[in-house]
C-alpha cells in the first residue's frame, strides 16, 4: 500500500471509533425518561412556537420545554417573535424520540403598531427528533395551530439543536 494511504485508512478508523462512542442522551434505563439534565441551543421555525434562536432543556423525566425568539429590523420596520413549547416525551432512544407538544406565539410587525391580523396562537400536536450527527439532533412537528383570528390549521415545524450537558 501507498504511504499516503495508511495514515488516511488509520485517520478514517479513528473518526469512525470516536462517532459511534458519543451518545447524546443517556440510555434508557428501567425508568422513562432522562435522569440528568440536557440542554440544546439551536434555530427553530414554525408558526405555533417562534421562529429564530431557540434553548431546548431536557428535564431529568419525560418533559423538557423550549424558548424560541427572533428579531429583524429593517428600516423601521420592526418585526420580532417569541414563543414557548413543552413536550411529553412517548418513545425515546439514544438516537431519537417522538412526543406531544403544545405551545404558545407571540408575533409582532410593523412600524408603530402590530399590523399581523393574528398575532397569537396556540398549538398542539405531535413530533419526532431524530439525531443527524452526534450532539445534533433534527425535529419535525405536526402542529394543529390556533391562531387568534380563529383560524384553525395544522401546520409543520421544524428545528435543529445542539445538545450538551
Amino acid at each position: 500500500m501507498s504511504q499516503k494511504v495508511i495514515p488516511l485508512i488509520a485517520l478514517t478508523c479513528f473518526l469512525a471509533l470516536c462517532a459511534n462512542s458519543q451518545v447524546v442522551l443517556p440510555e434508557r434505563s428501567q425508568e422513562p425518561g432522562l435522569h440528568e439534565s440536557v440542554f440544546g441551543l439551536g434555530v427553530w421555525g414554525g408558526p405555533a412556537t417562534g421562529v429564530g434562536l431557540s434553548f431546548r432543556h431536557h428535564l431529568p423525566s419525560q418533559l423538557s420545554y423550549m424558548v424560541t425568539g427572533g428579531i429583524i429590523k429593517v428600516d423601521e420596520r420592526l418585526s420580532y417573535d417569541i414563543g414557548v413549547e413543552a413536550q411529553f416525551d412517548l418513545a425515546r432512544t439514544a438516537s431519537n424520540r417522538f412526543f406531544v407538544a403544545g405551545g404558545f406565539g407571540h408575533y409582532y410587525s410593523g412600524k408603530n403598531e402590530n399590523e399581523m391580523k393574528a398575532p397569537t396562537r396556540l398549538g398542539i400536536g405531535i413530533g419526532g427528533e431524530f439525531a443527524v450527527t452526534p450532539g445534533i439532533h433534527t425535529t419535525f412537528e405536526v402542529i394543529f395551530t390556533y391562531f387568534s383570528d380563529g383560524n384553525v390549521l395544522p401546520l409543520p415545524q421544524i428545528g435543529f439543536h445542539y445538545y450538551f450537558y
